[in-house]
């Protein structure tokens, strides 16, 4: 397992850094708020087409470990391409190239992810799921943070570098996963296929639940992401300085995602991610309280505490309500929702924020990760079906 989660936690770091790097790539060397959002749901868009039918492929493929491989690639190639780009070209090109990179973008949770029924025995899922969550925190902590230090004491140019970096190391990572063989019968039609994984989550009651709420919890990230670093201004920081808010942030959420894993073998997994959306909105509405960044950085981490045990407990809900078979659809699925919902806030951030202000943009993540509560706890009323 050693050879997968380094190969996980690679791609996700080299993931991580592209989101916040990119953004202030844009801000850097355009000063255009609408284009960094239009830029970040560019990258992340074309996941909610790509990923039904990413997931219906790697259910079938013995081939997983090249596309999660070619994944990181272009990745590596695309941040490249966007430094000679951006700034010195037509805007539109900047998106175009973001785009390129973000259409295999559920490969980086989903892809991996499905694997794991596949390499743990069941019994040690529960486990597993929380060095997963532990993977994705890694990635999230160390990303935006070597993002914003690369940024701020060499170039935000050195940064997209680096992430290029990642990304061929990755591929040497990947290359050595064992190969699995498909858990689908390659006989069954590709379109039937894709669309049994769209019906089963939406005639899962339980995956359902879990699955809207950590959607609209995305799209509070993806508002997050373009507000903070317009946010650094009212606490006298630079804006790379946003970099560090999402790792004390990422820190609380890994903290408790270790120590409290056992939570998903306890109470029903779609109940931890509703619960867990809920009491980070409550926290995060004192953001806008902070008049210093030392006490922004103590109420991220605390953020980050309540919200630490919903990723484990996500995993665990598309592993309970899911045959094997449907694991890679289901899990790029899911994927592709949480992407394409954060492309949407980050493109309406981009317009909204500068409109708005970043105090009340902060109460506008607090209140759609309430909302994202509220909105999973009504179909877990629902019976689940067999």
């Amino acid at each position: 397992m050693f050879s997968y989660y380094l190969a996980a936690t690679l791609a996700r770091l080299a993931d991580e850094m592209v989101a916040f790097t990119v953004v202030l790539l844009v801000l850097e060397r355009t000063d255009s708020p609408a284009l960094a959002g239009v830029t970040g749901a560019a990258y992340a868009l074309p996941a909610v087409v790509t990923g039904p039918l990413l997931g219906a492929w790697l259910d079938r493929t013995p081939y997983r470990r090249t596309a999660l491989a070619l994944n990181q690639a272009v990745l590596g190639v695309v941040m490249l391409s966007l430094l000679a780009v951006v700034g010195h070209s037509a805007h539109w090109m900047t998106p175009a190239l973001a785009a390129v990179a973000g259409a295999t973008l559920p490969m980086v949770s989903g892809g991996f992810t499905s694997m794991l029924p596949s390499l743990v025995p069941k019994a040690q899922l529960a486990r597993a799921n929380s060095f997963e969550a532990a993977s994705f925190g890694a990635a999230t902590i160390t990303g935006p943070a070597a993002a914003a230090t690369i940024a701020a004491t060499v170039s935000v140019e050195a940064a997209a570098v680096v992430i290029a970096v990642a990304a061929t190391l990755s591929v040497l990572a990947i290359s050595r996963l064992p190969a699995l063989p498909p858990t689908q019968a390659a006989a069954e039609p590709f379109l039937p296929s894709v669309l049994g994984g769209l019906a089963h989550l939406a005639r899962t009651p339980r995956l359902r639940a879990s699955t809207v709420t950590t959607t609209m919890v995305m799209g509070a990230s993806g508002i997050l992401l373009i507000t903070l670093p317009l946010h650094m201004a009212s606490v006298g920081m630079p804006k790379s300085a946003a970099g560090y808010l999402w790792t004390a942030l990422e820190i609380g959420s890994v903290t408790t995602a270790l120590l409290l894993g056992r939570l998903q073998t306890r109470w029903r997994p779609e109940y931890v991610v509703i619960v867990a959306a809920g009491a980070s909105g409550l926290a995060m509405t004192t953001w806008p309280l902070a008049t210093s960044f030392v006490v922004l950085l103590l109420l991220a981490a605390a953020t980050g505490l309540a919200e630490g045990p919903m990723l484990p407990a996500m995993f665990a809900a598309r592993q309970q309500y899911s045959p094997e078979s449907l694991q890679g659809r289901v899990s790029t699925i899911a994927a592709s929702l949480r992407v394409g919902t954060s492309a949407l806030s980050q493109a309406t951030a981009g317009l909204l924020v500068p409109l708005i202000g970043t105090d009340k943009a902060l109460l506008v993540v607090a209140l759609t990760l309430l909302t994202a509560a509220a909105l999973g706890a009504i179909p877990t009323k629902v019976p689940a079906h067999a």
